[in-house]
This record gives C-alpha cells, structure tokens and sequence, in this order.
C-alpha cells in the first residue's frame, strides 16, 4: 500500500475526533481521555506479546509520546466542553501552521522566511473570526475561555510532532504504548479529581469507536505513512483533516453554515499550505 494511503486513512480517522468528542461531552473529560487512549492502545498489544522489544523506548522518548497523546487529547475534549465545537475544532487545527511557525525554535537548521510570517498571520487571523463569528456574537464568558485550551492543543500537537524528530527513532508499536502510560494517567487523575459516572451502552459504543479509530489505528497507520512516503507530500494531505472535521461536525451538530465558519476554514487551510510550500 502506498505511504499516501496511509496517510488517507488516518485523516479520514481523525476527521471524527471532534465530533465524538461533542457526543460524549457529557463525561468527565479525564474518563474520557483515559477509556479512549486505553482502548487506541489495544492493536499494539499482541506484538509486545510475542516482542517485548516492541515497546522499548527510552524514557525521554516516552514521556514525549505522553506529553503528546494525553496532553493533546485531554485539552482537545476541555476545549469542545466549553467552546461552540465548530468553532473550537478550527482553532485546534492551527497545528499544520504552528508546526511552520515554531520550527525554527524546535528544530537546528531550520529558518523562518518571509512567506512563514504571512501564514502566520492568515492562521491567527481565521483563528480569530471562528472566535468572533461564534453564537453570533451571543457567545458567553466561559464559551469563549474555551478556545484557549483549543489553542493549547494545537500547540501541543505541533511541538510534540516536531520535537519526534530530536529523539530516537521508535517503532509503530511503541505508540500503543504512548497510549497506553496516558490513559492509565488520565484514569487515574480521573479517579482523584472527578465524580464517578455510570456509562451506558451507547457511551462504550461511542468510546470503542473513538479508541479505535482516531485515537488508536488512525497514530498507526500516520506513523507508517511517515516511514513509507515524503513527509512534505503526506503533510499537504494533512489539511485535508480541518475541512472534513469541520463539515462532519456541522452535519452531526445541525448548525447552518454561515460565513464565518467558511471564512475561518479558508484561511486556516490556506495559510498552512502557503506555510508548507515556503522554503
């Protein structure tokens, strides 16, 4: 299979991560990124049963995959709680952009052109009418302190991808276990910080599907995309994932399309790719 199939798969993946995280907004979102993260892990598992060398990673290595999945994953969930999820889940997809932006900062070699700057500001700058256009104006206090952890997010996802490339190189497998040390940590935050709550059939459904698809099978076959293929082609493809999440979110939430939300996507999608072609 080619690397860009791969690719294909895990955006397609992730293009539900924000809306079944609106679905089960209802729970504690520490229980909800602990079960979710468990479950993603569940592939790896044979593997490290028949090669206990499958998960080997030196601890820097590991606490990056934790600082990643958990604190992405976590912040994420906080975000679409508290903050209309449309325009929540634009703002988390400033990572593309954020990854061009803090490059130069992450990463020796690497410089910051003229063009970056411009992406950078078309980003903010759709971040900010997604903000604003949110409720029509009639956003409350709290919907709007939701985008901050939205903004957190992003930045996690984009420092954790670019700081992957100053460790050693890992297996694919190793990410099961990245899920597996976070979503023991989040149910265990979850056990001290928050009320237990009964799940119903429909809530393990719902979980299974996020565990399995955009936050189990969806890091997997990425990984293998990134191993297989030209990182720069399988990153364009990765602004894929914005537009669809975003249309599937207005679809499940039946919200009407209004001018900012497109204006916001367009400007997201647009400066990342500008910020990607720049050299």
């Amino acid at each position: 299979m080619p690397s860009t199939a791969y690719a294909l798969i895990a955006i397609a993946l992730w293009t539900t991560l924000a809306s079944l995280g609106t679905a089960l907004s209802h729970l504690p979102p520490f229980l909800l990124t602990g079960l979710a993260l468990i479950i993603g892990s569940v592939p790896s598992w044979p593997l490290v049963l028949r090669d206990r060398a499958a998960w080997k990673v030196p601890p820097r290595t590991l606490a990056l995959g934790i600082y990643g999945l958990f604190g992405y994953h976590f912040l994420l969930f906080i975000a679409l709680r508290y903050a209309p999820p449309v325009e929540a889940n634009l703002v988390n997809y400033l990572w593309p952009l954020l990854m061009v932006v803090l490059a130069p900062v992450l990463l020796p070699g690497v410089s910051l052109r003229p063009l970056h700057l411009v992406a950078g500001l078309l980003g903010f700058a759709g971040a900010a009418a997604a903000i604003l256009g949110a409720g029509g104006g009639n956003a409350s206090f709290s919907g709007y302190r939701g985008f901050l952890p939205a903004l957190a997010s992003a930045f996690v996802w984009a420092s954790y991808s670019l700081w992957t490339k100053r460790v050693p190189a890992f297996p694919t497998s190793a990410i099961g276990l990245f899920g597996l040390v976070s979503g023991a940590l989040s149910l265990a935050c979850h056990a001290v910080l928050e009320p237990s709550v009964a799940l119903s059939g429909r809530d393990w459904l719902l979980l299974v599907l996020c565990g399995l698809g955009p936050l189990g099978a969806a890091f997997f076959v990425w990984d293998m995309a990134l191993k297989r293929g030209d990182a720069r082609q399988i990153g364009i493809l990765s602004y894929i994932t914005p537009l669809g999440s975003t249309a599937l979110l207005l679809l499940v939430t039946g919200r009407p399309l209004t001018w900012t939300i497109v204006l916001a996507a367009w400007l997201i999608i647009s400066a990342a790719i500008m910020g990607t072609r720049a050299r």
